[in-house]
């Protein structure tokens, strides 16, 4: 999937409209942050941005962008979502002024980044949260929970009926039916195969032997090559099951699972979602904010099935003007661009965790 779109006509139409007196180079608007410290201040400039990288985080920057194009409207905004991989190699190859990348740098990849910055390293700034939806179509079936033992069973072809005793132990107010289940998973490389596969790896109690990676292991199974084949599949199939993004899931009106990892089953929300990521574990220093998640995590109330997408900037080494359109960007992006994602599928920052990433962005220089 390639985006590329470019608001600046639009936003200054937008501008009149909506009497946000645009931000000049100097000042800009200020409004309370949906997460984390209080508000933010945008000092906008001007220029063009260009970014490539996640196709996870896509529908969150189409949504950023027309948005931001009304606060700054003098800051062209370039998208192209070309994986996580090509999204570093462009990074590091200096060709755009950030990436967005389903996981933090590795750390040959931290080698060339911080080489292409120059006089700073590149940072790693955790941005938009992906839950992993479980997306299923049972006839008759409206709730269903399942567990990552249960899951592996499922995606391993070893519990082939919906009626199998472990469904129905997790299910006890549900009447399952004998339907044969109908697996789907992505049949190219993807972030979201590597974050659920790495969840019935920890959770799964030994039940998951096919390993992680972003490419599927598991025999059997239909395959499809991206997440509208996975949805379409999906939704022609009785008894199907399949793992999507969960803008992707809220976006075609999909039917999720809620986890049980210990506790009962939970729903996927803001709230459980977050709960799983503020117990994750800090994996870098000082403005460096990456994170592993605990995907074996079992609190009561916690989604630990997901994906943190993450901006890949340097921390210093850009011109004054390229560096005051990364920080207008990011700073709508960790304050006001939080608000946005609840509503197409996504999960806002921990506050926490957001006040650091506020905190590491108005940092660069």
């Amino acid at each position: 999937m390639k985006l590329s779109r470019t608001y600046a006509l639009a936003a200054v139409m937008a501008a009149g409209t909506i009497a946000l007196s645009a931000c000049s180079d100097n000042v800009a608007a200020s409004s309370d942050s949906g997460s984390g410290s209080g508000s933010s201040k945008i000092d906008c400039g001007t220029g063009n941005l260009n970014l490539s990288g996640s196709t996870a985080q896509a529908k969150a920057i189409d949504a950023w962008q027309s948005d931001f194009a009304a606060v700054c409207p003098d800051i062209t905004v370039n998208y192209d979502g070309t994986g996580s991989g090509q999204g570093i190699t462009d990074f590091t190859a200096g060709k755009t002024d950030f990436a967005g990348s389903d996981s933090y740098l590795k750390p040959e990849e931290a080698t060339a980044a911080d080489a292409m910055c120059k006089t700073g390293k590149a940072i790693n700034l955790p941005m938009v949260i992906s839950p992993v939806a479980i997306v299923y179509n049972i006839k008759g079936v409206d709730k269903l929970t399942l567990d990552a033992k249960t899951l592996a069973g499922i995606f391993s072809g070893t519990i082939t009926k919906w009626d199998d005793p472990a469904i129905v132990a997790l299910n006890k107010d549900a009447k399952m039916p004998s339907t044969t289940i109908g697996t789907v998973h992505r049949s190219k490389d993807s972030g979201t195969t590597d974050n659920f596969t790495k969840f019935l790896d920890k959770a799964g109690a030994g039940a998951w032997t096919f390993g992680t990676g972003k490419g599927w292991k598991a025999p059997g199974g239909e395959g499809a090559p991206d997440s509208a084949g996975v949805v379409s599949a999906v939704k022609a199939t009785d008894g199907a099951i399949s793992y999507v993004d969960g803008s992707d899931a809220k976006g075609n009106n999909m039917t999720t699972a809620l986890l049980d990892t210990g506790h009962g089953g939970v729903a996927l929300d803001d709230a459980s979602v977050g709960k799983a990521v503020a117990a994750a574990t800090p994996a870098g220093t000082g403005n460096d904010l990456k994170v592993d998640i605990n995907y074996g995590l079992s609190e009561a109330g916690a989604y630990p099935a997901v994906l943190v997408t993450y901006e890949i900037v340097c921390e210093k080494g850009k011109d004054a003007d390229k560096t005051k359109a990364i920080k207008a960007f990011l700073t709508y992006t960790s304050t006001d661009g939080q608000k946005k994602l609840s509503d197409i599928g996504y999960s806002p920052l921990p506050a926490e965790l957001a006040s650091k990433v506020q905190k590491a962005v108005a940092a660069i220089s």
